[in-house]
């Protein structure tokens, strides 16, 4: 397990994360406790892929709800009104520019524990969020991620 001393959550990640560990307690466990018992009627459990599948899963969904409760029990809450409009930090949400593909993008910059590239989430600690922390309008970041350099310019923070 990752043991970070401190995960950054936005209050969207915290309720998110809160939802999917009671998902998880409430409704898959039971799900997986009776595919577990349904493949123990099958017999011998030597041979049995439904019940090794079965406890695999079950393995997975208990070091999830692990995790998760290790992020809620080390979180910090950023609050909404403590986000700069001046300075990228966390829990900001920035406009920029790509200068390499010339179009605007919007990024919010979150702890490892939230972030979803594919939603426009990043985390602090990635190549671009790192590179974006403490900068203001204006601003330009050269961003090399293995044989590309992206450079974006800030348009806008918490707009």
């Amino acid at each position: 397990m990752n043991e970070e001393k401190e995960f950054f959550l936005t209050q969207e990640g915290l309720e998110d994360l809160e939802a999917e560990l009671e998902e998880l307690k409430t409704v898959k466990r039971k799900e997986i406790a009776e595919k577990i018992k349904t493949a123990r009627e099958f017999g011998d459990l030597s041979e049995n892929a439904e019940y090794d599948q079965a406890k695999n899963e079950q393995a997975q969904i208990e070091d999830r709800i692990n995790r998760i409760e290790h992020i809620l029990r080390n979180a910090s809450i950023i609050e909404h009104e403590e986000v700069s409009k001046e300075e990228i930090g966390i829990g900001a949400s920035v406009r920029l520019m790509d200068k390499v593909f010339n179009e605007e993008v919007t990024y919010t910059i979150v702890g490892t524990a939230e972030a979803d590239p594919k939603k426009g989430r990043i985390s602090n600690v990635s190549p671009v969020g790192k590179q974006l922390l403490g900068k203001k309008v204006g601003d330009s970041v050269e961003v090399q991620v293995g044989d590309f350099t992206s450079v974006y310019e800030v348009l806008g923070i918490n707009e």
